[in-house]
């Protein structure tokens, strides 16, 4: 493969003029119709609630959303190698729970402790890439075993009780610096929220600006190819699933910051809300294709529905249904896109 080949949407790079306007155009394409299915949304619920257009609740849906977003852009970086990282809402708990008992019970230093958190998350993502790329092991099993091991270590950490609690002897508080992640505001916009663009700009920049980023595009696209292309495919997984886990690990602090709180069960079924925010938002479930925008789209979307169903006083219960029901949907009709797309092709 050429020098001019190893890159982007399909592992290719685009090589003339022509070729980025249509890469242009393949990209608008593809978050053209989240966009619009948000949109549709939003003008649904508009008209179903006089309350979903108020300040206060765009405000609220903008916090709720924040998390899984940033958790999305690190899953984006995996699944755009063809992997799938299903530890991240156990990995976010173990981050965000480990930093708060060290600052809050041992006194470490606030930025210490934050240091740990990201460490911590950056340190469980390595060990699941070490484990996938040298071990030969499936992303799936990996990924599975990671879940559980970081849930228990959260659990151990904190001894099964939220932290701060009001039940130790200890009077321990949240620093008012992770609460300002969660709860604060950053020229208006909601402080998680602000983040969470802050972490798709650079994701996006990441993998649409770098070599590490075209490679990983580049693996998911056809993972022989690059590596005769003299790619070092180890050394792409490795790198998105570290960045899975260190992003999971700023969820974690964003998340504590809201709750005001950190506890060993936050981020319960958070990998499944990512994944699902990856694939709305039009990236290849089976890697090498998509953009940090459809992420940014497709977490907004799932965040806005759960919100919608809730000012409609559906049923929990059938929430769950729906949610499900949309994903199924949304990744059939890609597929179905996908394949009239190539039958043209």
């Amino acid at each position: 493969m050429s020098k001019s080949g190893l890159a982007t949407g399909t592992g290719q790079v685009p090589a003339t003029p022509m070729a980025y306007r249509r890469q242009g155009r393949s990209v608008f394409a593809t978050l053209a119709g989240p966009a619009t299915g948000l949109l549709l949304l939003i003008t649904m619920l508009a008209i179903a609630s006089p309350h979903f257009l108020t300040r206060l609740n765009l405000l609220n849906v903008s916090r709720q959303a924040a998390t899984n977003i940033i958790l999305a852009a690190g899953q984006s970086l995996v699944i755009f190698t063809g992997g799938i990282d299903l530890s991240v809402g156990s990995v976010m708990a173990l981050a965000a729970s480990t930093a708060v008992v060290a600052i809050t019970h041992h006194g470490l230093h606030l930025w210490l402790g934050i240091l740990v958190c990201l460490l911590v998350g950056a340190a469980c993502g390595f060990v699941n890439g070490l484990i996938i790329t040298k071990g030969k092991v499936p992303d799936f099993i990996v990924t599975l075993g990671m879940l559980s091991a970081a849930r228990g270590l959260a659990l151990l950490v904190t001894d099964g009780m939220p932290v701060p609690s009001h039940y130790v002897a200890v009077r321990a508080y949240m620093p008012r610096q992770i609460i300002a992640l969660g709860a604060g505001e950053v020229l208006g916009i909601p402080a998680p929220f602000f983040i969470a663009l802050v972490v798709v700009f650079l994701t996006w920049f990441l993998s649409q600006h770098t070599r590490t980023g075209r490679h990983l595009y580049a693996v998911g696209g056809n993972r022989e190819a690059a590596r005769v292309s003299g790619i070092n495919v180890d050394h792409a997984k490795l790198a998105a699933y570290t960045a899975s886990g260190l992003l999971a690990a700023v969820a974690g602090l964003v998340l504590a910051g809201r709750l005001n709180s950190a506890n060993a069960h936050m981020g319960t079924g958070a990998e499944l809300n990512a994944i699902a925010s990856v694939v709305m938002g039009g990236t290849n479930l089976f890697g090498g294709e998509g953009s940090l925008g459809g992420t940014l789209i497709g977490g907004t979307t799932l965040s806005v529905l759960a919100n919608g169903l809730n000012l409609l006083a559906v049923s929990p219960f059938w929430q769950q249904v729906a949610m499900g029901l949309v994903v199924v949907s949304v990744v059939v009709f890609d597929q179905w896109r996908r394949r009239r797309f190539a039958g043209r092709g």
